[in-house]
């Protein structure tokens, strides 16, 4: 089994660093992207791979909490990311430790998650933004290998993956509810 990070994270590392690419701007999460991201959350097309059911506007703003508190307490976490031409949020991504129940092979194991709002999707969005956070995990993890889990049906996310050089090593259920696969970068 992987070592997990330990220990406090480093002081420049309490809240998310910002990163751009071409077209995105990768940033720390804000109060005032509640609405959006509710929205995202919300939309069956969004969580018809992820977490099965609509959400709640209180539970996406508990969402953003954790997503702020991933950084001050383990020194990575997960973005909001808005394209730079408008300035709109249009989705997040990024690394969690969300010590999910059943699913001891990851444990440990920063994963990597994203989700897009549906008008953003298709557009290369998702592969370019997640380059920059792969790129950003790399310095920070060092050679530690990272994981992603993915519903078995979700081919738009198995393809992104595998862009990210993400291979599958096992199968599994997340709580029992969605069936998963588990993917993994070579160490």
């Amino acid at each position: 089994m992987e070592r997990p990070l330990t220990g406090a994270p480093p002081p420049d590392l309490t809240a998310a660093p910002a990163l751009e690419t071409e077209r995105l701007r990768l940033r720390a999460h804000r109060a005032d992207d509640l609405d959006p991201c509710a929205e995202m959350w919300a939309d069956p097309a969004v969580v018809r791979y992820t977490i099965g059911t609509p959400s709640t506007r209180q539970k996406t703003w508990m969402r953003l909490l954790a997503y702020r508190g991933h950084w001050a307490l383990l020194g990575y976490g997960y973005w909001a990311v808005e394209e730079k031409l408008t300035g709109r949020y249009i989705g997040e991504l990024g690394f969690a430790d969300f010590r999910r129940d059943g699913l001891p092979a990851i444990e440990g194991l920063p994963e990597l998650g994203w989700a897009l709002l549906p008008r953003a999707q298709g557009r290369g969005y998702a592969t370019e933004a997640l380059r920059a956070a792969v790129a950003w995990g790399d310095r920070r993890f060092g050679a530690q290998r990272t994981a992603c889990l993915i519903h078995r049906d979700n081919l738009p996310s198995f393809r992104v993956a595998g862009k990210l050089g993400y291979t599958i090593f096992a199968t599994a259920s997340d709580d029992g509810a969605l069936p998963a696969v588990l993917l993994r970068t070579p160490v």
